[in-house]
């Protein structure tokens, strides 16, 4: 008998309501899989066998977040060494993570320093819907300069590749989402469809550029199996409308699977007992379905 998938989750930031959706995810049921908790505690590195519980709110930011970093090294820690096979982290405060001298804009790119400096990509995924964006964190008024037919391309070729390891998709289809109203009605509201995404979608083999209200549509019916959206909220909106609560943060392009997610700390609502678990429980599940992939041998 194969052995069981090995998971290390991270409660987050210990103030929040990573702790709790954290605790009630793993009382919904058990998960075919070995599961070490981190940040459950002063140390974020220590493992905890107690359940997890939130932190005192006079606990100081720059503590939390220190706590939260450390779990995350030694989540990633232990899945390069092969302790583990997928990782699963709470949600983070950006803010208390650079009070703590973890300066990234976001997990995705700390993720990706600790694990190599290696290139990743963001995927939210629920149900059918898998939509990976192509840029993230960014002003809005900055997003068109970054969306370039090299970073389209890149993005795409990560997503592919995530798509066959993971997913066992032998040939994945991507769609690219338009940036502009109507892909920009042949150069009326824009000509970045045309010049930037056009070609890029080309390089890929991939549809579109396809108009946003109609492309993520299309993927949960079938037609596609990820969306490349050009910025952050365009791809989030989508997918937590699809399935709200029900939503999964995926990094890409790292050597092993990671989940979280598709919610915040939720500060206002922590240590009251009423955070849904939902997208705790569904990160958890899909981590373990990835690890069970990840632990296969690569295709030739």
């Amino acid at each position: 008998m194969a052995a069981r998938p090995r998971l290390a989750v991270t409660v987050g930031d210990p103030r929040g309501i990573g702790p709790e959706v954290v605790a009630k995810a793993l009382a919904l049921g058990a998960l075919p899989a070995d599961i070490v908790v981190l940040g459950n505690g002063e140390r974020g590195a220590e493992p905890s066998a107690a359940p997890p519980r939130p932190a005192p709110r006079s606990l100081l930011p720059e503590v939390a977040g220190r706590i939260a970093g450390e779990a995350v090294e030694e989540a990633v820690r232990l899945a390069l060494t092969g302790e583990v096979d997928a990782i699963v982290t709470g949600p983070v405060h950006k803010h208390a993570l650079h009070l703590a001298g973890y300066r990234y804009p976001g997990l995705t790119e700390m993720l990706g320093h600790l694990a190599g400096d290696v290139e990743t990509a963001m995927m939210l995924a629920t149900g059918t819907l898998r939509v990976v964006l192509v840029t993230t964190h960014l002003p809005l008024r900055d997003v068109p300069a970054q969306v370039t037919a090299e970073r389209v391309v890149r993005v795409g070729r990560i997503a592919e590749a995530a798509l066959r390891r993971w997913w066992g998709l032998e040939r994945p289809r991507l769609a690219v989402c338009a940036l502009n109203p109507h892909a920009g009605e042949a150069g009326l509201f824009g000509d970045e469809d045309d010049r930037v995404l056009r070609p890029a979608a080309a390089r890929l083999g991939a549809a579109g550029p396809i108009p946003a209200d109609t492309v993520f549509v299309r993927a949960m019916k079938g037609e596609f199996d990820a969306v490349l959206a050009p910025y952050h909220d365009v791809g989030m909106a989508a997918v937590k409308v699809a399935g709200f609560g029900q939503g999964v943060n995926v990094t890409l392009g790292l050597p092993f699977p990671r989940t979280a997610p598709d919610h915040g700390t939720a500060l206002d609502i922590a240590g009251k007992g009423v955070a849904d678990p939902s997208s705790m429980r569904a990160a958890l599940e899909l981590a373990v379905q990835l690890a069970a992939r990840n632990r296969l041998p690569e295709p030739v």
